[in-house]
């Protein structure tokens, strides 16, 4: 996808094999700058300081992470320290699991010595195949876009939260591939984009990715979105997701539950567009199941921003001695959900519509 005019992925290792270089997504969206990440630790602090953010980019980074730990120490112990300290950056996410699970299941049958060669090229297919995902869901979901706007004398409004655009995935992403290909099409259509308090990836991210395309979008406050509802300027809701279950219940950034509420109160659809990789088949009950992350405080009492000089400062918005927590993700129920999008097609919020997809994992 294009960024200041450049075409650009957010993960890419040198042709050595010795470093992964990444967008550094906290200096966005005023400061476009990359990081070199040569070891699996470093590679854990990034995706645990949201360097690298997104459930399918940070599959794909666990999986060079380990490439990378194994580069420099074959061994079975080390295989077992680096995927343990990779898993435990970010729990609500299952890409991460997903992709260090699977690279750890090829790489433990085979020779020390083939072992850093190989868990690179696995880690290399696991990024080729999320790309190729993530565009077979924008096509998905543009098709859906067009459906909808067919019989409309204006843009059709789309409602996002959070960023689940290239930026969150390898290229296209998923709650946005939709509106990229959409747009590529020339659909007539226009974003409404929440600013996702705490950390403003919406306003961020997300309305940086659509500058870098052209795409017309709106930032709004987070609970702005009810009111745009009620009157009848929002056409469809698309979401991304970190952990879906096989039943069909959303796990998302914080806020989407309630977004999934208003439209369900108003009869605006709700999708949520996502690979299979997202699917955690071992979940039935989302709300009960899915362990939420909270991060850290001072990403609700401060905030950042730039300086009409330039400078990127952070400042603190709330009166000293008040406590503050910060949930990253709420779960939105099977049942205010209209629709999955996901790589092989649209599915109902439901467990026999999603098995019917992918019945490899009935």
């Amino acid at each position: 996808m294009r960024m200041n005019g450049q075409n650009y992925r957010t993960i890419w290792p040198d042709s050595d094999g010795r470093r992964v270089h990444v967008i550094d997504q906290t200096r966005l969206p005023h400061h476009f700058e990359t990081r070199a990440l040569d070891n699996h630790l470093v590679v854990a602090a990034a995706i645990k300081d949201m360097v690298v953010r997104g459930a399918p980019l940070i599959g794909v980074t666990g999986a060079y992470g380990l490439a990378l730990a194994l580069s420099h120490d074959p061994s079975d112990l080390s295989l077992h320290k680096a995927h343990q300290t990779l898993l435990e950056t970010r729990p609500t996410a299952v890409n991460l699991r997903w992709g260090l699970d699977r690279l750890r299941r090829i790489i433990s049958t085979l020779p020390m010595e083939q072992r850093a060669s190989a868990a690179f090229d696995e880690a290399g297919r696991i990024a080729e195949e999320d790309i190729a995902s993530c565009e077979a869901i924008g096509e998905h979901g543009a098709q859906l876009i067009k459906d909808r706007a067919k019989n409309l004398r204006r843009p059709i409004n789309i409602l996002t939260h959070c960023n689940a655009g290239w930026l969150a995935a390898v290229d296209w992403g998923t709650a946005l591939a939709p509106i990229y290909k959409a747009h590529r099409l020339g659909v007539d259509l226009h974003v409404w984009v929440d600013e996702t308090r705490p950390r403003n990836q919406g306003a961020s991210l997300t309305a940086c990715e659509l500058l870098g395309e052209n795409v017309p979008h709106t930032v709004i406050v987070d609970n702005a979105g009810g009111h745009l509802m009620q009157h009848g300027l929002v056409d469809l809701v698309i979401v991304g997701s970190d952990r879906t279950t096989r039943t069909g219940d959303v796990c998302n950034k914080i806020g989407t539950y309630l977004k999934a509420l208003a439209a369900y109160d108003n009869g605006v659809p709700f999708y949520a567009a996502l690979p299979s990789s997202t699917i955690d088949w071992q979940m039935r009950d989302g709300v009960r199941e899915i362990t939420i992350e909270e991060r850290d405080p001072r990403e609700v009492t401060h905030i950042s921003g730039r300086q009409s000089d330039g400078a990127r400062v952070e400042i603190e918005l709330t009166p000293a001695g008040s406590r503050a927590r910060n949930f990253g993700f709420d779960v939105t129920p099977a049942r205010l959900v209209t629709g999955i999008i996901t790589e092989r097609g649209v599915s109902a919020a439901q467990e026999e519509a999603l098995i019917n997809l992918f019945p490899e994992y009935a």
